[in-house]
C-alpha cells in the first residue's frame, strides 16, 4: 500500500485497536502509533521498522512478520497464540513520537496502567526509555527490568525499534525483547 504524504496526514490523531488475545503474557507497549500504522491498521506497520525482525531474532515468533501492508490473519493468530499483545502508551497517531507532550505521556501512563490491570499480562515491555522517563516521572531510569510493577505486571523498558533509535541494533533489540519474554515465562524458538 502506498500513501501520499497528504493521505498520511489525514491519519493524524487516528487510533488502532490493541492486538490482544485471550491470554496475553507479554504486552509490548509502543509510544504511540505512527500515521502509516493507523493507515494500515497494523502495529509497527512501517516497512523497515525493526520490531518484527527483533521478535523473530529473539525467538519470540517462528516467522518474520511483515505488517507493512496490513496484518496477515495467520500472523495475528500466531502472536495471540504465543501470548504476545501490542498496545500503545498514547493512543493517538503522530508523524513522530517526539510530537507528544509530557502531559500526554503522563496521561498515557495512567491509561496504560488501567489496561494492564484489565489484561493482566505477566510482563509489560515499554518500547522507549525517553518516553518511559517522562511518562512515569522516572528521570534516571535505565533500560531493563524496572524496580516498580505496573498494575501487578513486571515492567521492562526495552529499546524502541524505530529507525530513529539508530544506536540500537537488530541484535540488541532481540536480546532485550528475549529477556522480557523469558521473564514472562515464554519458551523461545531456537535461533
Amino acid at each position: 500500500m502506498a500513501f501520499t504524504r497528504a493521505e498520511l496526514a489525514g491519519y493524524r490523531g487516528g487510533t488502532i485497536p490493541d492486538l490482544l488475545g485471550d491470554d496475553v503474557r507479554l504486552l509490548f507497549a509502543g509510544i504511540n502509533p505512527g500515521l502509516l500504522t493507523v493507515a494500515t491498521q497494523s502495529h509497527f506497520g512501517r516497512r523497515g521498522n525493526r520490531f518484527y525482525p527483533a521478535l523473530f531474532r529473539a525467538g519470540i515468533v517462528d516467522r518474520l512478520i511483515d505488517a507493512s501492508g496490513g496484518f496477515d490473519p495467520a500472523d495475528v493468530a500466531h502472536l495471540e497464540a504465543r501470548g504476545v499483545g501490542i498496545t500503545s502508551l498514547v493512543a493517538k497517531a503522530t508523524a513522530r513520537a517526539d510530537e507528544l507532550t509530557t502531559e500526554e505521556l503522563r496521561a498515557g501512563a495512567t491509561a496504560l496502567a488501567g489496561r494492564v490491570a484489565r489484561i493482566r499480562p505477566r510482563v509489560v515491555a515499554l518500547l522507549g526509555i525517553t518516553a518511559y522517563r517522562a511518562a512515569f516521572d522516572r528521570p534516571k531510569a535505565v533500560v531493563g527490568r524496572q524496580p516498580d510493577r505496573l498494575a501487578g505486571a513486571i515492567l521492562w523498558v526495552v529499546p524502541n525499534p524505530s529507525g530513529l533509535n539508530a544506536h540500537a541494533t537488530a541484535d540488541s533489540l532481540a536480546s532485550a525483547y528475549a529477556e522480557a519474554a523469558v521473564a514472562a515465562g515464554m519458551d523461545l524458538y531456537p535461533r
